[in-house]
């Protein structure tokens, strides 16, 4: 066979996001632009991009509201994107313009996590790169960080972690690390979790129970997630072990779900298993009627979207002093 044929058979096809090539090549289908930081004509919020680990090369987004008073501390945000483990980056537009709304609605500073994506750094590489950025951003707690905009205007007795699709997987899993590796000074108070991606062996509630389905749903899983023991490996499916959520390491937790999305049952289910769990927090679930996976990033001006925006810098602001 020659070269020109082995580099155009496709080994993996998981169209419309990504292919692999059998010679090993790496074709991703969507999330591939990016947009430089900026300051944002529109919501007037600026950001900048800063290496959280240098060793791996990896960096983070931070936003600041321009217009932020010198001694005002603001709650701080701690954002995952999503693209299913293995598309999409902190500096695509989708995430920026989110990002930059968001933001400015609800009068925060937040930090977007790049991470090293599957299958070149499969999971849980993801994860580890994730928690990397969050002790990063916890350096600052005594304002001696390297970052100035985290020591003057972050208040990190209000920490929230949040992400969607993949990314709220990613924010569940380090709430759960925050549970077990308490960092003095560093308050998670809460997460919001937009259209989580979890999933396991057996169907609930409304979820598809086609074969090829579930099938093709578990392959995707095991080609991000080589090492996994399966679909109802904890990374996935945290309600496998119900005792585990009971040590999510903060007080409240804002569940998104889209009623047309496959991930959606699983979302409540998610909700259902975390109150049962003995975890003494407060969860609550919004599902937007009629609507598809991440909608309000690919429609953010629609009602339902500018809805759902308004809810989540309410669940940021409520304990504000």
């Amino acid at each position: 066979m020659d070269s020109t044929n082995a580099s155009s058979e496709v080994a993996h096809d998981f169209s419309p996001l990504i292919k692999v090539h059998k010679d090993g090549k790496v074709e991703r289908l969507r999330g591939t632009d990016i947009v430089p930081p900026s300051l944002d004509p529109k919501t007037n919020v600026d950001s900048k991009d800063v290496v959280y680990s240098p060793e791996n090369n990896l960096s983070a987004r931070l936003y600041l509201p321009k217009n932020t008073n010198q001694n005002q501390k603001l709650p701080l945000l701690v954002y995952f994107h999503g693209g299913g483990f293995c598309i999409e980056t902190a500096f695509s537009p989708t995430y920026h313009n989110y990002l930059n709304d968001l933001v400015s609605e609800a009068n925060i500073i937040a930090v977007s996590v790049d991470y090293r994506r599957a299958p070149e750094h499969p999971l849980p590489i993801a994860y580890e790169d994730s928690w990397d950025a969050v002790k990063w951003v916890a350096s600052h707690v005594d304002g001696n960080g390297p970052e100035d905009w985290l020591n003057r205007y972050a208040d990190f007795e209000r920490v929230f972690y949040s992400g969607d699709s993949a990314g709220a997987n990613i924010a569940h899993h380090m709430a759960i690390r925050n549970g077990g590796e308490i960092i003095d000074g560093f308050n998670v108070v809460g997460i919001v979790l937009i259209h989580p991606y979890f999933w396991g062996v057996e169907p609930v509630g409304s979820e598809p129970t086609d074969v090829k389905i579930r099938a093709g749903t578990e392959r995707f899983w095991r080609f991000t997630c080589p090492s996994t023991s399966g679909l109802d490996d904890p990374w996935v499916n945290p309600c496998a072990d119900g005792s585990s959520l009971a040590s999510l390491g903060c007080a409240r937790v804002l569940v998104f779900a889209a009623e047309k999305d496959f991930l959606c049952p699983r979302g409540w289910f998610y909700y259902d298993k975390l109150k049962e769990s003995g975890w003494g927090g407060h969860v609550e679930i919004v599902e937007s009627k009629g609507e598809q996976h991440v909608f309000h990033l690919i429609n953010p001006t629609c009602e339902k979207a500018g809805s759902m925006l308004k809810k989540i810098c309410s669940f940021f602001n409520q304990d504000k002093p």
